[in-house]
């Protein structure tokens, strides 16, 4: 069995008796994506027919950094929006950066396809006060401050794509008005909710990926969307090979809970037990460029593995941590105090780091990388050079009898035990 590192793989080489099983997702087969785009446009003609010539109409897209196939789907729902009666200039597509970089140019041509130079685009920035607008505050005391564009728009539109998210429960829908064109302060806070109310009381449970009912992050994004009521929405499910094989749009919150419910359905393993090993790889580049990105792949596998059990986590992270904040988080050798520090100065990255730290308590983490095998060490992981290696310390933490699993595409399948409602780590029934 082959599994990929970077850009090479390794060779694993397992007794079968040994092996509880490969898990992977169904990657289920679809139409052509233009006419999943048409599809899913033509659901939204009954919103479509009461925009009128005139009013001024957002378009709210993800960055870079989250490819959706907006190149795809932007040129057709534009020209759905010109039979409609709206000019090219009163249509404005705003980038959903979130706390994230501006675009350049080149990555703009990349978002909007066959748009570019011809639809107004513009970049949300979440520190410029007269760009944003205040709409009001959460249950939870959020105040929620968005992008002044989106805010006084006479019709709003949201698009991007649904996945997991470890904390958010699944990305989409809602996310794209918090945190993607809200105010640094918001993003902040709505993160923040992660953590129970009370000090030293850790992390919600319900704030984990493939929950959406009780999560309290999921909560206060469906708070901010409800304040913008946007018109529709229109959501994308990518293959892991990032092509288009589902699409979802109408109602921002209908379509979006569809869109969950197809992905919990399509990309994740049920499993009979957990087991001694899991042996997980992210995919390779680029889905293991920098260990923030590799956090997905352990996340996701760690369903799958029993406390005081054992994960080797492919991850070469040629390009580092992704942040040089992150791994300054693992001065705290343990997670109360390094949730009393979330506490006094949350960061994005911090919450990372802390999520990290949990699994690498919870079970022994084995991490084949190029990181400083002292730095891997600092983060409460086992480093290893290569897989070989890797399974050698394996022999010395396990029985001679350990069962384990394989995951070769860490980042797109959530294992999920038989005994787990669908109703907990999936949309709410």
């Amino acid at each position: 069995m082959l599994l990929r590192y970077g850009e090479t793989t390794f060779s694993l080489q397992i007794p079968p008796g040994r092996l509880l099983g490969e898990l992977r997702t169904d990657n289920p087969a679809s139409d052509p994506p233009f006419q999943l785009i048409d599809r899913a446009i033509s659901d939204c003609e009954p919103y479509l027919s009461s925009f009128t010539k005139g009013e001024k109409v957002v378009i709210v897209t993800s960055d870079i950094t989250r490819y959706t196939g907006s190149d795809l789907y932007l040129p057709l729902l534009v020209d759905r929006l010109n039979q409609a009666g709206i000019s090219d200039r009163d249509i404005e597509i705003v980038v959903a950066l979130g706390i994230h970089r501006h675009q350049s140019e080149q990555e703009h041509k990349k978002i909007l396809g066959a748009l570019h130079g011809r639809i107004r685009v513009t970049d949300h920035d979440c520190d410029n006060p007269g760009k944003l607008a205040y709409l009001g505050n959460t249950s939870t005391g959020i105040g929620v401050e968005i992008n002044r564009s989106v805010a006084e728009a006479d019709r709003v539109i949201l698009t991007g794509t649904i996945g997991f998210h470890y904390f958010a429960g699944f990305g989409g829908g809602r996310k794209s008005i918090l945190p993607g064109v809200a105010s640094r302060r918001a993003c902040m806070a709505s993160h923040f909710t992660v953590l129970n109310p009370e000090p030293a009381s850790g992390k919600n449970p319900f704030a984990a990926t493939g929950v959406l009912d009780g999560n309290p992050v999921h909560q206060a994004m469906v708070e901010a969307c409800a304040m913008v009521d946007p018109d529709f929405i229109f959501n994308t499910v990518l293959s892991p090979d990032k092509r288009i094989i589902a699409a979802f749009a109408g109602d921002w919150r209908k379509k979006h809970l569809e869109g969950c419910s197809y992905y919990a359905d399509h990309f994740s393993c049920r499993i009979s037990e957990k087991a001694d090993l899991v042996i997980v790889s992210c995919g390779g580049f680029p889905k293991d460029i920098n260990f923030i990105q590799a956090h997905k792949s352990m996340e996701y596998a760690s369903h799958a593995v029993k406390d005081g059990g054992v994960m080797i986590l492919l991850a070469r992270c040629n390009d580092g941590y992704g942040h040089d904040t992150f791994h300054r988080w693992f001065r705290f050798k343990d997670l109360d105090s390094m949730e009393n520090e979330l506490r006094e100065h949350y960061e994005i990255n911090g919450q990372t780091a802390y999520a990290t730290l949990q699994k690498a308590q919870r079970f022994r983490v084995i991490l084949v990388s190029d990181l400083p095998p002292e730095e891997v060490a600092q983060m409460g992981m086992t480093p290893a050079g290569n897989l070989d290696e890797a399974m050698d310390k394996v022999a010395t933490f396990l029985p001679s009898d350990f069962k384990a699993y394989v995951i070769p595409e860490g980042g797109n399948v959530l294992p999920v035990l038989d005994t787990v409602r669908r109703s907990t780590f999936e949309v709410p029934g």
